[in-house]
Protein backbone atom coordinates (compact mmCIF):
# COMPACT_ATOMS: atom_id res chain seq x y z
CA UNK A 1 0.00 0.00 0.00
CA UNK A 2 3.18 1.91 0.92
CA UNK A 3 3.77 2.06 -2.98
CA UNK A 4 0.36 2.43 -4.37
CA UNK A 5 0.40 5.80 -2.07
CA UNK A 6 4.19 6.95 -3.39
CA UNK A 7 3.02 6.52 -6.70
CA UNK A 8 -0.73 8.11 -6.19
CA UNK A 9 -2.25 7.77 -9.33
CA UNK A 10 -2.75 5.26 -12.70
CA UNK A 11 -1.17 7.94 -14.72
CA UNK A 12 2.28 7.84 -12.92
CA UNK A 13 2.31 4.02 -12.19
CA UNK A 14 4.44 2.98 -15.83
CA UNK A 15 7.45 5.52 -15.03
CA UNK A 16 7.58 4.37 -11.48
CA UNK A 17 7.36 1.24 -11.95
CA UNK A 18 10.04 1.46 -15.00
CA UNK A 19 11.84 3.34 -12.87
CA UNK A 20 12.52 0.70 -10.14
CA UNK A 21 13.05 -2.36 -12.60
CA UNK A 22 15.64 0.04 -14.64
CA UNK A 23 17.52 0.44 -11.11
CA UNK A 24 16.81 -3.31 -10.41
CA UNK A 25 14.61 -2.77 -7.25
CA UNK A 26 12.53 -4.79 -5.81
CA UNK A 27 8.66 -4.55 -6.67
CA UNK A 28 6.66 -5.94 -3.26
CA UNK A 29 4.06 -8.11 -3.76
CA UNK A 30 5.50 -9.75 -6.89
CA UNK A 31 6.56 -13.38 -6.66
CA UNK A 32 6.43 -16.69 -3.97
CA UNK A 33 8.69 -19.28 -3.83
CA UNK A 34 5.97 -21.95 -3.49
CA UNK A 35 3.47 -20.74 -6.27
CA UNK A 36 5.65 -20.12 -9.89
CA UNK A 37 2.60 -20.36 -11.79
CA UNK A 38 0.70 -17.45 -9.64
CA UNK A 39 -0.49 -17.28 -6.25
CA UNK A 40 -4.13 -18.31 -6.82
CA UNK A 41 -5.31 -16.33 -3.74
CA UNK A 42 -4.40 -13.38 -5.51
CA UNK A 43 -6.43 -13.79 -8.37
CA UNK A 44 -9.56 -13.95 -5.72
CA UNK A 45 -8.26 -10.72 -3.84
CA UNK A 46 -8.02 -8.77 -7.98
CA UNK A 47 -11.62 -9.78 -8.16
CA UNK A 48 -12.36 -8.51 -4.38
CA UNK A 49 -9.98 -5.28 -4.88
CA UNK A 50 -12.29 -4.47 -8.44
CA UNK A 51 -15.41 -5.19 -6.50
CA UNK A 52 -14.47 -3.09 -3.60
CA UNK A 53 -13.18 -0.15 -5.78
CA UNK A 54 -16.70 -0.12 -7.49
CA UNK A 55 -19.04 0.01 -3.84
CA UNK A 56 -16.54 2.94 -2.82
CA UNK A 57 -16.38 4.92 -5.70
CA UNK A 58 -12.86 4.94 -5.49
CA UNK A 59 -11.09 2.60 -8.72
CA UNK A 60 -7.74 4.51 -8.12
CA UNK A 61 -6.23 1.88 -6.14
CA UNK A 62 -7.79 -0.87 -8.48
CA UNK A 63 -6.65 0.43 -11.78
CA UNK A 64 -3.09 1.41 -10.64
CA UNK A 65 -2.55 -2.19 -9.37
CA UNK A 66 -3.65 -3.74 -12.84
CA UNK A 67 -1.48 -1.32 -14.73
CA UNK A 68 1.58 -2.48 -12.01
CA UNK A 69 0.88 -6.40 -12.52
CA UNK A 70 0.64 -5.57 -16.27
CA UNK A 71 3.96 -4.24 -16.52
CA UNK A 72 6.18 -6.87 -13.85
CA UNK A 73 4.62 -9.55 -15.37
CA UNK A 74 5.37 -8.50 -18.76
CA UNK A 75 9.24 -7.17 -17.77
CA UNK A 76 9.81 -9.91 -15.29
CA UNK A 77 7.68 -12.87 -15.69
CA UNK A 78 6.36 -12.09 -11.75
CA UNK A 79 2.82 -12.67 -10.90
CA UNK A 80 1.35 -10.75 -8.03
CA UNK A 81 1.32 -12.57 -4.42
CA UNK A 82 -1.48 -12.34 -1.96
CA UNK A 83 -0.13 -9.55 -0.44
CA UNK A 84 -0.09 -7.35 -3.25
CA UNK A 85 -3.59 -6.71 -3.88
CA UNK A 86 -4.58 -7.42 0.05
CA UNK A 87 -3.52 -4.02 -0.17
CA UNK A 88 -5.92 -2.31 -1.88
CA UNK A 89 -8.64 -4.49 -0.58
CA UNK A 90 -7.47 -3.52 3.39
CA UNK A 91 -7.48 -0.05 2.28
CA UNK A 92 -10.95 -0.02 0.48
CA UNK A 93 -12.39 -1.64 3.39
CA UNK A 94 -10.72 1.02 5.64
CA UNK A 95 -8.96 -1.39 7.80
CA UNK A 96 -5.99 0.45 9.07
CA UNK A 97 -2.77 -0.09 7.87
CA UNK A 98 -0.97 -1.23 10.97
CA UNK A 99 -3.63 -3.98 11.22
CA UNK A 100 -2.38 -5.25 8.11
CA UNK A 101 0.08 -7.58 9.75
CA UNK A 102 -2.15 -8.79 12.88
CA UNK A 103 -4.85 -10.13 10.05
CA UNK A 104 -1.70 -11.42 8.04
CA UNK A 105 -0.77 -13.36 10.92
CA UNK A 106 -4.50 -14.45 12.59
CA UNK A 107 -5.38 -15.60 8.88
CA UNK A 108 -2.20 -18.37 9.57
CA UNK A 109 -2.81 -19.29 12.70
CA UNK A 110 -4.82 -22.45 12.19
CA UNK A 111 -2.18 -23.47 9.79
CA UNK A 112 0.81 -23.25 12.04
CA UNK A 113 -1.25 -24.52 14.67
CA UNK A 114 -2.10 -27.78 12.75
CA UNK A 115 1.89 -27.83 12.38
CA UNK A 116 2.58 -27.83 15.82
CA UNK A 117 -0.31 -30.43 16.42
CA UNK A 118 1.61 -32.77 13.24
CA UNK A 119 4.95 -32.31 15.16
CA UNK A 120 3.39 -33.35 18.33
CA UNK A 121 1.72 -36.50 17.26
CA UNK A 122 4.53 -38.04 15.57
CA UNK A 123 7.27 -36.59 17.84
CA UNK A 124 9.24 -35.52 14.73
CA UNK A 125 10.11 -31.70 13.76
CA UNK A 126 9.41 -30.50 10.37
CA UNK A 127 12.03 -28.56 8.77
CA UNK A 128 11.55 -25.67 7.00
CA UNK A 129 12.79 -25.46 3.59
CA UNK A 130 14.53 -22.69 3.59
CA UNK A 131 18.38 -22.88 4.77
CA UNK A 132 20.25 -19.86 6.54
CA UNK A 133 23.27 -18.70 5.17
CA UNK A 134 23.88 -15.13 6.08
CA UNK A 135 26.79 -14.29 9.19
CA UNK A 136 26.67 -16.16 12.27
CA UNK A 137 27.84 -15.21 15.79
CA UNK A 138 26.77 -11.43 15.34
CA UNK A 139 26.63 -9.07 18.17
CA UNK A 140 24.01 -8.07 19.81
CA UNK A 141 23.65 -4.51 19.53
CA UNK A 142 20.05 -2.72 22.04
CA UNK A 143 17.88 -0.94 20.06
CA UNK A 144 18.95 2.56 21.86
CA UNK A 145 22.11 1.94 19.96
CA UNK A 146 20.89 1.49 17.01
Amino acid sequence: MAMLEEIGTADKATGYINAKLANKEKIMGFGHRVYKNGDPRAKHLQKMSQELGKITGNMNWYNMSIQIEELVTGQKGLKPNVDFYSASVYTSLEIPRDLFTPIFAISRTSGWTAHILEQYSDNRLIRPRAEYTGPSHQAYIPIEQR
